[in-house]
């Protein structure tokens, strides 16, 4: 990640560790994971999991018997992932992984891509975990959808903010987005444009899949995610509908995967 001394300070304010863990934001951790799970080599596999903040994901792929060692360049994330069962953590950055050449049956980019906006550091990290995998291994990148942040303020009541609103609009226009209140800059992708930077790294082909849906727009997320019935409904029907062209700008995450060319 680009380590401004904003994003620093944001990130020390530990907002990141819950993101995930509760709230609407769980259905992007348990459309990632089903994601992850059909397409991961089967555990004990080693993921290094790059960018992984606290854990979120580090957790539950430790849990199902993977290998994991997590990079994160925030010092207090690393130390709250090494505090998990099986989890090694320690400070790394995504353009300059600390691994030897092909050590990783698979590597995930589930954040850095965010706070990369040059588009040479995005397509340097992708290199990067490229160098890092063995042949035929996985990659899979998340990256942001253009117009999350207006979808997003609309949807929280937010828009009719000046600066939120504005913030919003820029993103939209020009893919960056300096969040108010927050002082960092983020990177939103154009769905169409993540395939190019994967190409310019080194992977000719790659699967692409919608995370939230237009799920993540219902004011009534909550009740589904809370009851499991209803949950395994919700992901079911986003998982039909998760590569289809029309609607991936739709999410606020998409998750593009690769494998390094044999």
């Amino acid at each position: 990640m680009a380590l401004t001394p904003e994003l620093v300070a944001y990130y020390a304010q530990d907002l990141e560790h819950e993101r995930l863990r509760e709230g609407r934001n769980r259905l992007e951790l348990w459309r990632t994971q089903d994601v992850l799970r059909r397409t991961l080599p089967p555990a004990p596999a080693r993921v290094l999991d790059v960018g992984g903040g606290t854990g979120a994901h580090a957790e539950w792929l430790s849990a199902d018997g993977y290998e994991v060692e997590l990079l994160d360049p925030i010092p207090l994330h690393v130390e709250r992932a090494a505090r998990l069962p099986g989890v090694r953590a320690r400070l790394g950055d995504a353009r300059r992984l600390p691994v030897p050449d092909a050590s990783a049956d698979a590597v995930l980019l589930l954040g850095p891509l965010y706070h990369l906006p040059e588009r040479a550091d995005r397509v340097r990290a992708l290199a990067e975990a490229r160098r890092a995998v063995r042949p035929g291994g996985l990659v899979a990148a998340a990256t942001i959808n253009r117009y999350a942040a207006v979808h997003g303020t609309i949807q929280l009541g937010h828009y009719v903010r000046a600066p939120e609103r504005q913030a919003a609009l820029a993103a939209a226009t020009g893919g960056v987005m300096l969040s108010p209140g927050r002082g960092f800059t983020a990177y939103f992708h154009d769905p169409d444009d993540v395939p190019g930077e994967f190409a310019d790294a080194g992977f000719p082909e790659v699967g692409r899949y919608g995370l939230e849906g237009a799920f993540w727009l219902y004011g009534d997320l909550d009740d589904w995610l809370d009851d499991p019935g209803r949950r395994a409904l919700l992901l079911d029907a986003q998982r039909v509908m998760e590569s289809e062209p029309s609607l991936l700008g739709v999410s606020g995450h998409l998750l593009t995967l690769a494998r390094r060319p044999l």
